[in-house]
């Protein structure tokens, strides 16, 4: 009786002293969206709030009248008087925030795990939708983070879609990429396609990267870092906006959003739509990309919100998938630009390698305000990827140098092909073009609860559950004139004249389950701010496989292979004034290796000594903050051991095997540093660097591969100890300016620098104890130049957007694969694009 006696004293106490409650929305007033993360403060007091994804903020109040001062960095301070009945609910509406042109802009987030300027203990760098709009221009969507310190990113061969991430050296595999808080990498690869994500730059409201250890919260963490894209939702006004674009090469986009605001009923929709078609810069890599954005919202009352989005991307574009050596680019007439990879059938452009892919993502969101102090945020999401990489099968009469070109590096003639396939009549076609398909159907649910357990300290909890089932196999997609494409690789149809569509070379299945938890206690009071997380998860792989195996051969399908990996990890946030702040973060996880480890040989031979991936990051950093002036400086060391590693070999007995390798170490460490300075109200000025210092760690040597009677068929030696990591540059630099020309014409000069490149290898091809370095490419600067203009169109706001991208043509190496010399002649590598440009308009209506 006493301790219910105790819990009613406390309950009435808390009723006394909580006269009601202050709600509202806070808006950006350019972007006419919410503003996330604006700050909420009783005037006078330490009572405040922050408000959520879509700028609404409750605040519990003490006395019956006072005043909120809201304020949020690039904003001008905003106070509003309020005057409350005891226990009642006062909504002040939509509170409208407008810029300080006296400021530096920056944008601060709490939802979708982003990370808090000054509190969450990450280092983080954030681009909003202005930005992107404004730079983005033709180039991939990674690249609008080129100029974030770590962040290395390319075209790769360079068709649309085809641009490759890398982050404190690490590849899309070690990067969680989440759109809204949800996970996109790969389930069974980790793999990024930013093709898939191609028309996300139109309704991105901010694109957040944490490097390292990061503050996302699902149950499975990354090595190099996080990217999280959060889409617009419902616009807080009604309206909408066109644009066109057009640029080199061909280069044509253009597409609209429109918004009916918040009805009288409570719902809001905003839809976007866009269209993208080219040439390409890249010989013979024209394109054709859509991309749909749809968000319809309900608000339920004070308590609960409904959001429905759908997005996706639909596209179809050809590539160029060789790399060629330094000097074959330079003999040929095309240089920089050529592609081996097409040529003319029937008098028409035709390329072997053509990418066509569509991955909707659909995903249904509740937000339930349980009580003042409990809150649940749950999403359901499906994803259905449909679509294919096609290639050449058969005999290969593709090479450079052969009858089927009319010179060493002119276009392929199909035609002589197709009349060869031809005169091969019953025989078949010796040469075809088939597609990679790979389909999947992805479902997932991810569910977190807030509570505030004291004034000071907050626990999140909450599932992270995913299902995925891949299809991958091949079919005849071009007979290129013959009758049918001998094919023997399904066993239980050995003789199989495949027609175009029919299943050739393998068709398997790959099933993966993922189901986690986490909890997260964070400690939040005056300048300190601290959080502790755990998590575990159970990833569980299934290989079917329909051609290697006969139907009533139970080997064809496996048992659920299961890998648990866990999560720790800690880290703190003091701000010493409010200028200057230092954070703090370590951690510790073990992740699950990928599924082709643990299925070898392209069959169902199970890697029964696949181990997890164990990951060490600890990391220090330092903030400053001023009217003008902001610094970012941070040193972090990530130790990557036990990388998923196999090697195939052939046996004796002429069969082929494969050894799983254990030990194989990177350390990755190094420094960072961002600046943003505005000296006046017209200049802005940024700059960063990155230096780091990524290592293969230790030989592993003695490795002894025996048979099933426990022969000894095989001993693997691999040298890497030193060897640098290699496919990104582990040096940038860059500086950047905005330079305001009138009221509303911008201009923009970005360049940056990369060095300490060195070419891509894998460590299990170093098996000599005198391994050479990996190539070193030469080092590049890239300037980059834009103008935006604002003005008046009757009474609409439209604006004009240019950009010239490396504008003083440089040439340059992008890429690069070390060859058995480690040296420039024997390098293969793509050369990065030359000048290219764009020019847009856009409407607001």
């Amino acid at each position: 009786m006493k301790n219910v006696f105790l819990v009613l004293m406390l309950l009435s106490t808390s009723f006394l002293f909580a006269q009601g409650i202050v709600k509202g929305t806070i808006t950006d007033s350019e972007m006419k969206t919410p503003l996330p993360g604006a700050n909420v403060m009783v005037a006078g007091t330490s009572n405040g709030t922050t408000t959520d994804f879509d700028g609404n903020f409750s605040l519990n109040v003490a006395d019956a009248s006072g005043k909120i001062v809201i304020s949020y960095v690039g904003f001008l301070k905003k106070e509003i008087e309020f005057t409350v009945a005891n226990g009642k609910t006062v909504n002040l509406g939509e509170i409208v925030l407008e810029a300080d042109d006296s400021a530096l802009d920056e944008i601060v987030i709490t939802s979708f795990s982003l990370a808090i300027d000054r509190k969450t203990p990450v280092a983080v760098s954030t681009i909003k939708a202005k930005d992107i709009e404004n730079r983005l221009g033709n180039q991939e969507f990674p690249e609008i983070l080129k100029s974030t310190p770590g962040v290395y990113a390319t075209k790769k061969g360079g068709g649309f879609g085809d641009a490759e991430l890398r982050l404190r050296g690490f590849n899309s595999e070690n990067i969680a990429v989440m759109i809204n808080g949800v996970p996109v990498n790969g389930m069974e690869n980790g793999r990024v396609y930013w093709s898939n994500w191609a028309g996300l730059s139109d309704v991105t409201r901010t694109m957040q990267v944490q490097r390292g250890l990061g503050a996302s919260k699902v149950a499975v963490p990354s090595i190099g870092g996080t990217v999280n894209i959060v889409t617009k939702t419902t616009d807080a006004k009604e309206g909408g906006s066109f644009f066109a674009t057009t640029g080199n090469d061909g280069y044509q986009k253009f597409g609209a959003t429109v918004s009916t605001g918040k009805l009288e009923n409570g719902f809001a929709i905003t839809a976007s739509g866009s269209k993208t078609t080219g040439r390409g810069f890249i010989d013979a890599t024209s394109f054709e990309g859509y991309s749909y954005f749809l968000n319809v919202s309900k608000d339920f009352g004070d308590d609960h919100q409904l959001s429905f989005s759908a997005f996706g991307a639909p596209q179809v574009h050809s590539q160029r998938r060789n790399r060629e050596s330094i000097e074959d680019f330079r003999r040929n007439d095309r240089e920089t630009k050529f592609n081996r990879d097409w040529g003319y059938k029937n008098g028409q452009e035709y390329n072997i390698n053509e990418n066509r892919y569509h991955k909707p993502q659909m995903s249904l969101n509740h937000y339930w305000n349980i009580s003042d102090k409990t809150s649940l945020s749950t999403a359901v999401y499906a994803s259905f990827g449909r679509g294919a990489g096609s290639r050449s099968s058969g005999v290969n009469k593709f090479g450079l140098g052969t009858d089927y070109r009319s010179g060493e590096f002119q276009p392929i003639n199909f035609d002589k092909i197709v009349e060869e396939n031809k005169a091969l009549g019953a025989l078949g076609s010796e040469s075809v073009i088939t597609e990679d398909i790979n389909n999947h159907n992805w479902y997932g649910a991810l569910s977190t609860i807030t509570t505030e357990l004291t004034s000071d300290i907050d626990l999140l909890a909450g599932i992270d559950l995913r299902y995925y089932k891949g299809e991958h196999y091949r079919e005849v997609k071009d007979l290129l004139g013959g009758q049918f494409y001998n094919d023997d690789s399904n066993i239980n149809n050995p003789v199989n004249n495949a027609q175009v569509g029919d299943n050739v070379s393998f068709y398997n299945d790959g099933i993966v389950l993922r189901g986690g938890g986490f909890a997260q206690v964070e400690y939040s009071k005056d300048d300190l701010s601290a959080f502790i997380s755990v998590a575990a998860s159970n990833t569980s792989y299934k290989r079917i496989d329909y051609f290697n195996y006969l139907d009533s051969d139970s080997e064809r399908e496996t048992d659920f292979v299961k890998f648990f990996g866990y999560s720790a990890k800690g880290g703190a946030n003091y701000n010493i004034d409010n200028n200057h702040n230092v954070f703090a973060n370590v951690g510790y996880f073990e992740r699950a290796p990928f599924f082709n480890a643990i299925f070898l040989n392209y069959q169902n031979d199970v890697n029964d000594e696949a181990e997890n991936q164990k990951i060490f990051s600890a990391e220090l950093g330092y903030g400053f903050r001023s009217e003008n002036l902001r610094v970012n400086f941070n040193v972090y060391r990530t130790s990557w051991k036990d990388r998923t590693l196999t090697r195939s070999f052939q046996n004796p007995d002429g069969t082929f095997g494969s050894a799983n390798i254990l030990g194989i170490n990177a350390l990755h460490q190094g420094v960072e540093l961002d600046v943003d300075y505005k000296p006046f109200d017209k200049l802005k000025l940024r700059g960063m660097i990155s230096i780091g210092d990524w290592t293969w760690q230790d030989d592993v040597t003695g490795v002894q591969v025996f048979d099933d009677e426990q022969q000894l068929v095989n001993t693997i030696d691999i040298y890497i100890e030193d060897l640098k990591v290699g496919d990104a540059a582990q040096t940038t630099f860059g500086l950047g300016l905005d330079y305001s020309v009138l009221e509303r014409t911008t201009l923009r000069l970005d360049y940056n620098y990369y060095d300490k490149f060195y070419a891509d290898f894998e460590p299990n091809s170093r098996t000599s104890a005198n391994s050479l370095q990996a190539w070193e490419t030469p080092a590049y600067g890239l300037l980059d130049l834009g103008l935006t203009h604002g003005f008046k169109l009757g009474a609409l706001d439209a604006t004009i957007i240019g950009n010239i991208n490396n504008i003083l043509d440089t040439e340059y190496i992008a890429d690069a694969r070390d060859g058995a010399l480690s040296s420039a002649g024997d390098a293969s590598v793509w050369y990065g694009f030359g000048r290219t440009y764009t020019i847009g308009a856009k409407i607001k209506f």
